[in-house]
């Protein structure tokens, strides 16, 4: 008899936890209408368990999420989301500036999150996108399970400055491309762009697949990354050229990750000391990689950030 009541318990309890399933979250790509248009977002979710669902904000700005795909290895856990924000990728394109800032962005991602039906979520972001999450995080900090900054950008002067230190590594003429692209504020010369590409090489991405790079760069917003960012990697004239959020990283209160590539473009030294800013932050170097650290060590990167929110979960269920 005992037993039966204990049967009948656990098929109870088994219906309630399937009950407690959010529809929304089945796998499946949809759009949604936002402020300006409307966004495309992908949900993959292999487990149809109960961890928390993570965002994948991709970086740019402009750009879109097609070299985050790989971090979808995660959905044998949880539900990952992946989007691209509106402008870029398989979103409604857009060319309204007022529209590009971070206000707009961070309305636009809560609106997602809205449309799912989730209540807190980990938020995972990449370059730009480490922005847009530590924004997020401030505007609706009761929404934020964890924070993953991959490869982040907290002081804009500071990662110019790196970066224009890595242009003597370049070759002669993509020094001499760049000098006079900038003099003369021509960026689109075949020489400037080779210049960029010899630079993306290095610091960007070393282990692009080719057909990847095409999907990633054919649907890139220019109009969206020379207004907020600049005509490239080093030369940084748009609205986030004085964007600097240090002073705020201390006051971070959930699990945080930040992780930078061993030959990356924002600089290793640099993410480490901001890690050293945020309490109790996780601070991890991918080998051998780039910026794009999901393409350069997908291995690594996704065993790191598969790591980080397992311990998250248990971090907040233990709160």
């Amino acid at each position: 008899m005992r037993r039966a009541v204990l049967l009948v318990s656990l098929l109870v309890v088994a219906a309630c936890a399937r009950e407690r399933v959010n529809p929304m979250l089945a796998s499946g790509e949809h759009r949604l209408a936002v402020h300006g248009g409307s966004i495309w977002y992908k949900v993959t979710n292999l487990s149809n368990g109960h961890r928390a669902a993570v965002v994948l904000l991709h970086g740019g700005p402009g750009f879109n999420s097609f070299y985050l795909k790989p971090l979808e290895d995660l959905a044998d856990d949880r539900p990952v989301i992946r989007y691209d924000q509106l402008g870029a990728g398989k979103s409604d394109t857009t060319s309204d500036t007022t529209m590009f800032n971070i206000a707009h962005f961070v309305a636009e991602l809560d609106s997602l999150r809205a449309h799912l039906g989730v209540e807190r979520w980990h938020v995972y972001g990449h370059s730009w996108g480490t922005i847009l999450a530590l924004e997020y995080y401030r505007a609706h900090p009761d929404r934020v399970l964890s924070l993953g900054f991959g490869s982040p950008v907290f002081d804009l002067p500071a990662f110019e400055t790196y970066v224009r230190g890595l242009l003597p590594t370049l070759s002669d003429s993509a020094q001499r491309a760049i000098r006079r692209g900038e003099a003369t504020q021509t960026y689109d010369s075949p020489s400037y762009q080779n210049a960029f590409n010899e630079f993306i090489g290095l610091y960007v991405t070393r282990h692009p697949v080719p057909a990847d790079m095409e999907s990633t760069f054919t649907t890139v917003n220019q109009g969206i990354y020379m207004y907020m960012q600049g005509p490239s990697e080093f030369t940084i004239v748009g609205t986030l050229k004085l964007y600097k959020v240090t002073d705020f990283l201390p006051s971070i209160g959930v699990p945080a990750l930040l992780t930078v590539g061993e030959f990356d473009e924002v600089g290793p030294d640099l993410v480490r000391s901001h890690a050293a800013l945020i309490p109790g932050a996780r601070f991890e170097l991918i080998p051998g990689a780039g910026h794009l650290t999901s393409w350069d060590n997908r291995e690594v990167n996704t065993r790191v950030v598969r790591e980080f929110l397992r311990g998250a979960d248990s971090s907040v269920a233990t709160r």
